[in-house]
């Protein structure tokens, strides 16, 4: 990102004039993350980056993925004898479900991402995690039909309070590392 940084910082100076436009850094974002307990994550560096440290924040963020429209390869590769070609495609749907559709299978949200002609289907959350391999469509229940995204409603998780330093080294430690701005 070095170059890149630069020529993106500048564009925006002359964009937007009347606004403040700043450089920063990690180690700041993480600074400021560990005096507030909060776990890493990028809603959390955001967070932090943005500089205003008593606002109220939202313990959630909304995880999107992007999902395909369309498998494109039609055929498999080996054609059958008689010149027949097999279908590479299961229908669009299944039982009423289509691929990516938002389903409730055991008690928790996922997606399909795999669908039968036998009537199993193949749930996860939008990171991969597998809720069921194989799961019959009466066991699933109808949230919201497919977008083009995915999205996830994710709840951040809060840091435990640091231990307490003991000894001579934590003295040195405390003394050193008491101002949240380090002058640099």
């Amino acid at each position: 990102m070095g170059i890149l940084r630069r020529s993106v910082l500048n564009r925006l100076k002359s964009a937007c004039p009347e606004q403040e436009v700043r450089n920063t850094c990690g180690s700041l974002a993480k600074h400021s993350r560990m005096t507030l307990g909060i776990a890493k994550s990028h809603c959390a560096d955001a967070f932090c980056i943005a500089g205003n440290l008593e606002a109220k924040r939202l313990r959630s963020s909304s995880f999107q993925k992007q999902t395909r429209r369309h498998n494109r390869q039609l055929h498999k590769r080996t054609i059958l004898k008689g010149g027949f070609r097999k279908r590479n495609q299961a229908p669009c749907e299944v039982h009423g479900f289509r691929l990516f559709d938002k389903v409730l299978c055991k008690g928790e949200r996922g997606f399909i991402f795999g669908r039968r002609a036998s009537e199993q289907f193949d749930v996860r959350r939008p990171d991969g995690t597998h809720l069921s391999a194989g799961i019959s469509s009466k066991k699933l229940r109808l949230i919201e039909r497919r977008k083009r995204d995915l999205t996830e409603i994710r709840k951040e998780a809060v840091l435990p309070p640091l231990p307490e330093r003991r000894g001579i080294r934590a003295s040195i430690c405390n003394e050193r590392y008491s101002s949240p701005w380090r002058e640099l």
